[in-house]
């Protein structure tokens, strides 16, 4: 698995349903709440590695007080920065002062009742403080402050940017983050409003309008009329100043969020384990948020789950599942296992049923689970193998010959280690490609040389830059017999547009096969009509129905064929060692991942139509960027 690839962020949040003080006296410390945000971010932490930021909300905050914090940092150690500059507000003041909870809650900045935490991946190469999350929209009516992060990429901002503006609205900038920080501080607003005339017609004034607009704010009706606008996979989260704390997941269930309440406090986070191991939990002690769905806390404390959106599909990211989440999670543990254990018959047939000189291993570090799982399928075939070989002696059998037939076992080593990063300030090609092969390292006479098969496995294969490089580089020193790489993911063909940072159409190592084959086989014909096809796609209206017509690229030619172009492509050019490709099916992705059917990356069908316009503009940039510019030379 290409490294590169990012998933772009993870959030977390928890609201006290108790005052701070019943946490200094349970818990010895009013900091229970911070401190477990930074546990919960911690262990989100594969999520996003390129910054983090915190926010926090005092209840009930006295007029020139502070009450809405924030600290955001950059880089890999951004989490442990921005929790170091909060405990650097703590040494203001004196022990005494930091431990007195009514003293703390008054004047300690970030002693709140709700926080929010973002880990940041970047999905769009846009790099700087200030587009790290939470983002801060400010006003001196606390109703009307708005913190807000996510995880998640919109695939229709221009569209609701023209919306914006025919308002009237005037965007500083054009991403997604802000445009929806806007278009929804813009609703609350209305929402203020709306609560601010109902005080009057109460008869209401002063501090008693503020009072009930804050009582009475309805976050679902500001949810409710942003996000039917947009279309993409995303977890929105958010606090207001005063008090209300949410966090909707998109009306396709393609990014993941879970959350516990009990008594004193409730929590969300991207994963599953990330809640467990934090709060010492049981797995059904969890609950998913359904998509469309909201969990809304509102100021006095009171928990809702509102369906902000219908449920418009059933696509959550099955990419999630291979690669990005957490592999302790129950659920994803066993479905990384059988994505490996059904590899059995294809490995086998790629080694000719040649177990006795077919060693296994993997590439680490997030292909092991996989791993353990093709050895558990390899197992039961060798002990099958054996009961059949008992079976046909015809007699009882002696003690030599079953230690013959109890000795065949499956052969596995570490093969493969991680060594070193490739340092991005090595800008010279010849020198960069040096570096990469040095990437991995081989445990070497861990196999007979000449004699013995190779079986590698890897969660996916996206670019096959690591493997040309690196990896086919560093295990041809073992001059194995062959060499099978097996991925436990599908043959990636698409890029997503959720969320995932992947690579435009051209990286794909499929799609370049692919484009190869049919350029080999004199089919041109039918990369000028997708073209076509494409282009004729995207001038549809927004309300018609799109077809992603890069799929008929690939329907002249079997997976088989493709993985073969897909070797002769990565090979390096001395390496005489035979080289073949196993990947998973699509039918064995459903199998083994049944509740999670989000699989566009290698089918195609992508369950928005933004996912759809997106793809066929893919291709379109293709061949107008350079197909054609190839075809020049």
């Amino acid at each position: 698995m290409e490294k590169e690839i990012h998933e772009d962020c993870g959030v977390a949040m928890i609201r006290l349903l108790k005052p701070l003080e019943y946490f200094q006296q349970k818990y010895g410390t009013w900091m229970y709440a911070i401190n477990k945000l930074y546990l919960m971010m911690e262990k989100e932490h594969n999520r996003g590695q390129e910054g983090a930021g915190i926010a926090g909300v005092k209840l009930e905050s006295r007029p020139g007080h502070e009450y809405m914090f924030r600290e955001r940092a950059e880089g890999k150690d951004a989490i442990t920065q921005i929790f170091g500059n909060v405990h650097k507000n703590f040494s203001d003041f004196t022990p005494d002062e930091v431990t007195n909870v009514k003293y703390a809650k008054e004047n300690v900045p970030f002693a709140c009742e709700l926080y929010m935490g973002h880990l940041r991946y970047s999905t769009t190469g846009k790099r700087g403080l200030s587009y790290v999350h939470p983002f801060l929209r400010r006003n001196n009516w606390r109703a009307k402050n708005l913190c807000l992060c996510g995880n998640f990429n919109m695939t229709n901002v221009e569209d609701v940017f023209e919306k914006l503006t025919l308002q009237g609205q005037h965007p500083r900038i054009y991403s997604d983050t802000y445009i929806l920080l806007e278009l929804m501080g813009h609703r609350l607003d209305r929402e203020v409003e709306r609560n601010f005339i109902a005080a009057q017609k109460l008869g209401l004034k002063n501090r008693d309008i503020t009072k009930f607009i804050e009582d009475n704010v309805k976050m679902s009706n500001v949810l409710k009329t942003t996000m039917k606008d947009f279309d993409g996979g995303y977890v929105i989260s958010g606090l207001t100043g005063s008090g209300e704390m949410f966090s909707m997941r998109d009306p396709w269930g393609i990014r993941p969020a879970f959350y516990y309440k009990n008594d004193e406090f409730v929590v969300l986070a991207s994963e599953r384990p990330v809640l467990q191991t934090t709060f010492d939990l049981e797995c059904e002690d969890i609950k998913e948020l359904n998509p469309g769905q909201a969990l809304i806390v509102n100021k006095s404390g009171e928990v809702s789950l509102k369906q902000i959106i219908e449920q418009k599909g059933d696509a959550a990211c099955s990419f999630e599942r291979i690669y990005f989440s957490r592999g302790s999670d129950r659920d994803i543990y066993k479905e990384r296992k059988k994505l490996g254990e059904q590899l059995t018959e294809p490995i086998l047939k790629a080694v000719d049923y040649d177990t006795d000189h077919t060693v296994f291993s993997y590439i680490p570090n997030t292909a092991e689970v996989a791993y353990y799982g093709m050895l558990s399928g390899f197992k039961t075939y060798l002990n099958e193998k054996k009961i059949e070989r008992i079976q046909q002696l015809g007699h009882k059998p002696t003690e030599e010959e079953l230690r013959e037939i109890l000795n065949s076992y499956v052969r596995s080593e570490k093969v493969a280690w991680k060594d070193i990063k490739l340092r991005t300030f090595i800008t010279e090609s010849d020198a960069r490609n040096d570096l990469a092969s040095h990437v991995y390292d081989v445990t070497y006479e861990s196999l007979e040389p000449y004699k013995d098969n190779l079986v590698i496995i890897d969660d996916s294969i996206v670019r096959g830059t690591t493997l040309k490089e690196s990896i086919l580089r560093i295990l041809d020193r073992l001059h194995p017999k062959k060499i099978v790489v097996v991925s436990s993911a599908p043959q990636i063909r698409y890029p997503d547009y959720y969320g995932i940072d992947m690579p435009r159409l051209e990286e794909f190592c499929v799609f370049r096969a692919t484009i190869e084959l049919l350029k080999e086989r004199g089919m041109h014909n039918i990369i000028d009509e997708t073209y076509r096809n494409c282009k004729a796609e995207l001038k549809k209206g927004k309300d018609e129905p799109i077809i992603n017509h890069v799929q008929e690229l690939y329907k002249p030619f079997t997976v088989e064929e493709i993985n073969h172009k897909i070797v002769e492509m990565l090979r390096p050019d001395d390496m005489k060692v035979p080289v073949e490709l196993v990947y998973q099916s699509i039918e064995g992705l459903h199998e083994a991942i049944p509740e999670h059917k989000g699989d566009w990356y290698f089918t195609g069908n992508y369950p928005t139509p933004g996912g759809m316009r997106l793809v066929n503009q893919a291709f379109v940039n293709f061949i107008e960027n350079v197909y054609q510019e190839e075809a020049k030379f």
